[in-house]
């Protein structure tokens, strides 16, 4: 018998809340099956269950507020015969206090003459109509206007949750930045070529190629890809390139792409296309948010011609897009046009160097500019 819990779905989550159930009491599930779906500051997020067994209890109703770590179900081996009762420590139950807002009293001095459009947005504001004082022995609607407070926008959970992250990233990271000019040209005839005779469904997009180059130099500077934990670095054998989604209302998420150095260019242009329709509508699961090796974000399709970003903790580099954009290049002793990209890298100095970014970038480099090797 184990206990499933609420997991961490990032450095900065301490609550979510349990929306969906996807399964019941008796059920079977299995090593990555979905169980439920929790809602983070991040959006809906479906999580997964990591061992075999059956559903003894649900120990959490749908729509509660759990902190990272409260108990939701008891998982019972598949031979178990009967459910064990949690007891009243197993579960803990969030008590929220609903905040009321203090209601606002409007009392009208008589004395002062006031006109009837500023007692009327007086009252809309709930301002006191004795504690102005008049230059004059008259009160108008401008001056009741001059007592508005600035509206102060709060931001959203999401917003709050990037802060935070970001807060913690600048604290505790040593960044270096590098950068250098792409010639995209022979990628984009490359890739032109490839999709003439495909679909619109089967065309690649430039940015799944720049995910791939950077999947393929990874494998020849791994020392990007990991986590600085423990006062030390530590480098995954998986890539799992967290990638910058915007989100169509407002905020950022950077899903992971899972296992992308066993992945072709078809199959991370299809993986691309899954994720950001699955991040937009709200259906990642834990691990996609959760197990990112480094992140890549392209600002291209904004106007952006350089991202110099920074580094999502406890990940130790972020590889960052602009704009493809005509530009003067030397070839040898001609000058002419070419498509260009600027390619930046934010790096933990803690982890690397100047010299391992550089190799990076110079790898990126070559590798775009023979693009069949992508593939």
């Amino acid at each position: 018998m184990s206990t499933f819990v609420m997991p961490s779905l990032g450095a900065d989550m301490q609550s979510a809340v349990l929306m969906e159930w996807k399964v019941k009491e008796g059920d079977p599930v299995t090593k990555g099956m979905v169980i439920a779906e929790v809602e983070t500051s991040k959006g809906v997020i479906e999580i997964e269950v990591f061992e075999d067994g059956i559903v003894e209890k649900l120990l959490v109703e749908e729509e509660t507020e759990c902190a990272v770590g409260a108990p939701l179900a008891l998982i019972g081996s598949k031979d178990t015969a009967a459910a064990i009762e949690p007891t009243a420590q197993d579960i803990e139950k969030p008590s929220l206090e609903a905040s009321k807002e203090p209601e606002h009293e409007t009392v009208a001095d008589e004395r002062i003459k006031v006109s009837p459009a500023a007692r009327k947005r007086a009252k809309e504001l709930g301002i006191e109509l004795s504690s102005l004082t008049a230059d004059k022995e008259a009160i108008h609607l401008a001056q009741i206007e001059s007592k508005i407070e600035p509206e102060a926008i709060q931001p959203s959970g999401m917003r709050q949750a990037i802060a935070k992250a970001m807060s913690r990233s600048n604290a505790e990271i040593p960044h270096y930045y590098l950068s250098t000019s792409i010639n995209m040209t022979p990628a984009l005839h490359w890739l032109e070529e490839l999709n003439k005779n495909r679909s619109i469904q089967e065309r690649i997009l430039p940015a799944a190629l720049l995910i791939r180059a950077v999947v393929c130099v990874l494998k020849e500077v791994p020392q990007l890809n990991g986590f600085w934990k423990n006062d030390s670095l530590q480098m995954s054998a998986a890539i799992n390139p967290g990638i910058a989604i915007a989100l169509r209302k407002e905020g950022l998420i950077t899903p992971a792409i899972l296992g992308a150095e066993q992945m072709n260019l078809d199959t991370t242009m299809q993986t691309l296309s899954d994720l950001i329709t699955r991040t937009r509508s709200g259906k990642l699961r834990n691990t996609e948010i959760t197990q990112q090796t480094i992140t890549i974000t392209n600002l291209g399709d904004l106007g952006v011609e350089s991202v110099y970003g920074v580094i999502y903790p406890p990940q130790v580099a972020l590889v960052g897009f602009g704009r493809i954009m005509d530009a003067p290049w030397a070839q040898g002793d001609t000058l002419c046009v070419r498509k260009v990209m600027e390619a930046t890298l934010a790096g933990d100095h803690r982890a690397t160097d100047g010299r391992i970014g550089g190799k990076f970038l110079d790898k990126l480099n070559q590798i775009l500019q023979t693009p069949e090797e992508l593939r």
